[in-house]
């Protein structure tokens, strides 16, 4: 497919467009997709609800009156579910793992759907001359108010960069990922896609496709 990026430069604003000529399929695999998010949805689940049952219970285990002849209900001790502040029934317990994994063939597949669709939607730009001494808020502000006036972002840099993460992570609903680390559910997450010079590269070269 053939694309038109426009390019910002992070100093002087608008500085033209790239066309980007990459075959990314026919088609956009929103099954694929769709499989590739609820995996990385399921791995952030931490799986930490836990509810006690009797034996975990701290107290006594008397009964509350005896058995018989006293017009009440039987019951065995105040650990029973019927009592406030007694053990549950078949409630969530931390022993279950919800992570799985997707052949990697699959999951590439699923990147380059995502791209495929941010590109055709226009929702992709470059920043050129993305690269600052020391963190700055103050510089990253108007790229950010100029690329994505609304909704949420993802900076996706060429490589680790300790000093553009902490320009932009103050930012809300703003994401930063690297070009080898990103997914398809960190581009389908964001409206935007700010891309560093050299970024798309490397994700195009991820997927096996040749710019």
């Amino acid at each position: 497919m053939a694309a038109s990026i426009p390019i910002f430069d992070a100093f002087k604003g608008a500085a033209g467009e790239r066309n980007l000529d990459a075959d990314l399929g026919d088609s956009i695999l929103f099954r694929t997709m769709k499989d590739a998010v609820v995996q990385y949805q399921a791995n952030m689940r931490a799986g930490s609800a836990h509810t006690k049952v009797r034996g975990e219970l701290a107290g006594h285990k008397r009964k509350p009156w005896k058995q018989k002849k006293t017009g009440r209900a039987r019951h065995g001790d105040r650990r029973s579910p019927l009592w406030v502040g007694g053990a549950t029934v078949f409630g969530p317990r931390n022993s279950r793992r919800w992570h799985y994994k997707l052949p990697r063939k699959q999951r590439l597949a699923a990147l380059r759907s995502a791209l495929a669709g941010k590109l055709q939607d226009g929702e992709v730009k470059e920043i050129t001359g993305l690269s600052f001494e020391a963190p700055s808020s103050k510089a990253v502000r108007p790229i950010l108010a100029e690329c994505a006036p609304h909704g949420t972002s993802l900076i996706l840099l060429t490589s680790r960069d300790e000093t553009l993460w902490k320009s932009f992570r103050n930012f809300p609903r703003t994401s930063v990922k690297t070009a080898d680390e990103v997914n398809a559910y960190d581009l389908l997450a964001s409206k935007w896609v700010l891309a560093q010079e050299g970024a798309l590269d490397v994700v195009l070269e991820r997927v096996g496709v040749k710019a």
